[in-house]
């Protein structure tokens, strides 16, 4: 009797030892300590998002055939700049961008100095940015009238802005001085003209010789 006595009270003690030792550990411990971590780990990653070096750029562009749609993507890639396309909220056809025919909607709005097309969206918290590259095709020696609408919309003041430009043959000129009007409280740069079949490292050659970064 003494023997099945003390088998039934050892076998009582480690029953009892090991509810206790499950106790002490809470299901879904395992989440719970992932959950941990990912939360210790997210606001260092916000707080390095929040503290960028250098400046912050963007790159505006409006390109009816396409030209400067290609320098401006050059140029953003070469920066790590975001990009921004300025599109009209009525798109140019063909018939619109006969330069020969006085008539056409281009020439119309480019024979008006106080012709601004109106532009579908727009940049979020351009407050952000430090450096802005304004790029347009050129349009009878100009900037084309939508550029104006895009500079007038936004207040440039102690921001950098450089304008570049694509053309067939025609140079930049004095093709950004309406834009420069519109945003004198800004500091701009010297622009540059591309032709369309510019390559990647022309475009930062120039790009980096601003000193911009």
């Amino acid at each position: 009797m003494k023997r099945i006595g003390m088998i039934l009270l050892t076998a009582m003690t480690i029953l009892s030892l090991g509810a206790c030792a499950g106790g002490n550990e809470p299901a879904g411990n395992g989440t719970n300590a992932e959950s941990s971590q990912n939360s210790a780990v997210q606001p260092k990653a916000s707080e390095e998002s929040e503290t960028p070096e250098g400046s912050k750029i963007l790159v505006a562009y409006f390109s009816a055939t396409n030209n400067t749609e290609g320098v401006a993507q050059k140029l953003a890639d070469g920066l790590g700049a975001d990009l921004y396309e300025i599109t009209p909220e009525q798109p140019y056809t063909d018939e619109d961008l006969d330069y020969g025919n006085s008539g056409s909607r281009s020439s119309v709005e480019m024979d008006d100095p106080s012709s601004r097309p109106g532009i579908s969206g727009s940049v979020e918290n351009m407050e952000q940015y430090d450096v802005v590259f304004i790029g347009y095709p050129i349009w009878w020696g100009e900037a084309p009238r939508i550029m104006s609408t895009f500079i007038e919309s936004y207040d440039f003041s102690g921001k950098t802005l450089v304008a570049f430009c694509t053309s067939a043959s025609s140079g930049f000129g004095s093709s950004d001085s309406a834009l420069r009007s519109a945003a004198s409280g800004a500091e701009w740069l010297s622009g540059h003209r591309f032709s369309a079949g510019v390559d990647s490292d022309e475009v930062m050659e120039w790009a980096n010789g601003l000193g911009i970064n």
